[in-house]
């Protein structure tokens, strides 16, 4: 049976470098797992007095359905004022509502940060980390995927160079290997 693997990019940005390195990870996952892409720009900010029963936005029962409907979840973001961006803070409380029923429990997680800077959106990774262990999503931890100066790793067209294609190999991998050890 196909395992299917969540891929979130916290940037909406139509040329995000995010959305170009998930592209590259979903080309590199192993036969028998499916990269499945959630969107999250559409969801409106969450909000209790929202939540409940004949009120609940369509857009978070779906967006709650569609991450139910995975076994894994990878995770790009990039990093915004020290931390992860909006939409996929307000992704994560969406899916995690109401108490109690949180879609997002035991899916084993990958963190990505993408950013043309040099510490490579580290505040971000580890905000969106804190979240996870909340979130009772256990989260790879080797190699870490801090992913800097992108923009001298992509070319023209915007196609990933080999060695960095093969360091997101590596990730991979190694995400498989823990993901097996929950499934």
């Amino acid at each position: 049976m196909t395992k299917k693997i969540g891929f979130i990019v916290g940037s909406l940005r139509e040329g995000s470098f995010n959305k170009i390195v998930a592209k590259k990870f979903a080309d590199l996952l192993p036969e028998g797992f499916e990269a499945v892409f959630l969107e999250i720009g559409q969801l409106p900010f969450y909000n209790e007095d929202l939540d409940v029963d004949g009120q609940v936005p369509a857009e978070w029962a779906s967006f709650r359905q569609d991450v139910q409907g995975v076994d894994g979840v990878f995770f790009f973001t990039p990093e915004y004022n020290r931390s992860v961006p909006a939409v996929l803070k307000n992704a994560l409380d969406v899916g995690s509502r109401p108490y109690g029923a949180s879609s997002w429990g035991g899916k084993p997680a990958l963190v990505v940060s993408v950013s043309p800077g040099a510490i490579a959106g580290f505040g971000a990774n580890h905000h969106l980390r804190q979240s996870l262990v909340f979130l009772d999503m256990p989260t790879l931890q080797q190699p870490e995927a801090y992913i800097g100066g992108i923009t001298n790793l992509i070319d023209e067209n915007n196609e990933i160079k080999a060695d960095t294609v093969n360091f997101f190999q590596t990730i991979t991998d190694k995400y498989i290997e823990f993901f097996n050890r929950f499934n």
